[in-house]
């Protein structure tokens, strides 16, 4: 008889559980989040919060969320995306990546909406109502030359006159025979000098009184911006290459969102706006057709 219970091959193989516990995965490292990458850079750079919010004017409880990852403070992805370059800007880092990450996590970025035909119609319809100066400035030429021509061959005598074949040059009016003084032709009336019409800087400066007319160009690099009408629709929503430019008019307001006002060269109603914005600057904008209220339009 065995006293105790005997070694079998099923008692000597490892248990399901202890195998189980080998196999333990380990979770993949991930990088910095997106306010924390801003942090670490904002010490690094040897700034506060309040210096941050003072150079981006971006509100200090807005800053605070944004570095703790909670964007629900911004006021939607527009919003959210433009603090997170204005704040990478300031803090001396590069922004893409970083909103790259935000698009990633949020779904991406929308597609931009092209401006309206409309509004491309409204800004080229005042360009077509311009005088055409130069036809005006032939035709009197052309005035001129004929009354001169009919003056020296049908004023001098009869005998004096010369038969001209048709189509040929106008001959200078005939030498008179000496004791005769020489008949002067009179002189042809001076037409005055058409004026020379102003070069205006784009073709927003004859804007229409009824309508806001809003233009926008990227001078010194480029810049993501935002435009919505009157009722909230979206206008645009993309990035401004340098050199670029857009148009926006509606009947009552356009509000502009800028994610760097300072590249950005900003005409309302054919006058340029000339505020003192700075590179990395994000401006919120309101005007209406009576904007801007003082000061003359000024060339570009």
């Amino acid at each position: 008889m065995s006293i105790g219970k005997s070694n079998s091959p099923e008692d000597e193989r490892p248990s399901t559980d202890d195998r189980s516990e080998d196999r333990i995965i380990e979770p993949p490292v991930e990088g910095p989040s997106i306010g924390t990458a801003l942090k670490t850079a904002r010490i690094a750079a040897g700034l506060t919060v309040d210096e941050v919010s003072s150079t981006t004017r971006v509100r200090i409880p807005i800053v605070h969320a944004i570095e703790t990852d909670d964007f629900t403070r911004c006021g939607g992805d527009v919003y959210a995306r433009g603090h997170i370059r204005t704040l990478a800007r300031a803090v001396h880092i590069d922004p893409e990546p970083l909103v790259d990450a935000y698009d990633a996590a949020h779904g991406g970025r929308p597609a931009p909406t092209p401006a309206a035909p409309m509004f491309e119609a409204e800004r080229i319809r005042p360009e077509r109502q311009r005088p055409n100066w130069t036809a005006a400035m032939v035709a009197a030429i052309v005035a001129v030359i004929g009354f001169v021509g009919f003056t020296a061959f049908g004023g001098g005598d009869a005998k004096d006159k010369r038969p001209v074949a048709e189509g040929s040059a106008p001959q200078a009016a005939p030498t008179q025979s000496a004791g005769k003084p020489a008949a002067q032709p009179p002189q042809a009336p001076q037409t005055p000098k058409a004026p020379t019409p102003e070069p205006s800087d784009s073709a927003i400066a004859a804007a229409p009184k009824d309508l806001v007319t809003v233009v926008l160009t990227a001078n010194e690099g480029e810049s993501w911006v935002s435009a919505k009408d009157h009722s909230g629709r979206l206008l645009f929503d993309g990035t401004l290459t340098p050199g670029q430019s857009k148009t926006f008019t509606d009947k009552e307001s356009i509000d502009l969102v800028l994610g760097d006002a300072g590249v950005v060269k900003l005409f309302v109603n054919g006058k340029e706006i000339k505020d003192d914005f700075q590179p990395g600057q994000v401006e919120r904008l309101t005007y209406t057709k009576d904007d801007p209220r003082q000061g003359p339009a000024q060339a570009g």
